[in-house]
């Protein structure tokens, strides 16, 4: 199968011009695996983003961390997937928990989202996830199957997509799934894909974890079959972001 390894950096709402520099430049000095081992994109806020592709360097990529639904036009406070393919983006995280709990977004949306984001040539890290509720009254599989299925509804081509599974209740609160919760969720959303789109699609859409990963838990999570990544949060600004691109390596070795 040969999926490759994949690391995302959510920088989310942080960050001044000098901290931005300064995360760029540990970044561009460290020794981490060549592309062939790991994909490494990052993703500022909005403001940042021309900097942060300007200054990096050129086998790491840079994400935007939202995009609007349709063309751009008379929508205040929105960025249009059209903008990103202008400034050269290539890629866009779509239906992050945050998005989809604090301002509303449903599954529809997001499908519709990412649908939008495909067609216009960008590649989409397509987030799902469920909260701690849910995940306690046993309908984990339920809620991250039905925000999967409004993207499988809506898209034809996944080899664009990275599915990121980020369990809300771990998300910035330091609890992180263990590695067996991570590989079971992750397991079931490839069989879901089996059985709802195709076994292609099954073996070869990356599906990576998100939700306090750091330096300390990395390699194991990553150890798991179905793990084929990360997408990082509060690590990501920090110099640990290295370690956890490193843990690319124990596949690579597995």
């Amino acid at each position: 199968m040969g999926r490759k390894f994949f690391v995302g950096g959510n920088w989310k709402c942080n960050g001044t011009t000098e901290e931005v520099k300064k995360i760029v430049s540990t970044l561009n000095d460290a020794q981490v695996p060549s592309q062939d081992v790991v994909e490494v994109v990052v993703s500022p806020p909005f403001v940042f983003l021309p900097l942060v592709k300007n200054s990096l360097r050129p086998d790491f990529h840079v994400a935007a961390q939202n995009a609007w639904v349709k063309k751009g036009g008379a929508f205040t406070g929105e960025v249009s997937v059209e903008m990103l393919v202008n400034l050269d983006i290539p890629w866009v995280i779509l239906g992050h928990s945050e998005r989809r709990l604090i301002l509303g977004e449903s599954n529809e949306f997001v499908g519709d989202k990412v649908a939008y984001a495909l067609a216009q040539g960008l590649k989409v890290i397509a987030c799902v996830g469920e909260t701690l509720e849910q995940r306690e009254s046993g309908s984990t599989m339920d809620v991250v199957a039905a925000q999967t299925k409004a993207i499988a509804e809506r898209i034809s081509n996944w080899s664009d997509v990275v599915l990121a599974y980020e369990p809300v209740w771990a998300i910035g609160t330091g609890k992180v799934a263990t590695p067996a919760q991570a590989q079971e969720v992750h397991l079931e959303l490839r069989k879901w894909l089996q059985a709802n789109v195709n076994a292609e699609v099954a073996a070869t859409t990356r599906i990576i974890y998100g939700g306090s990963v750091n330096g300390a838990n990395c390699k194991e999570l990553a150890a798991q079959p179905d793990v084929d990544g990360f997408l990082v949060g509060g690590a990501s600004l920090k110099p640990e972001f290295i370690d956890i691109i490193k843990a690319a390596e124990v596949k690579q070795n597995a």
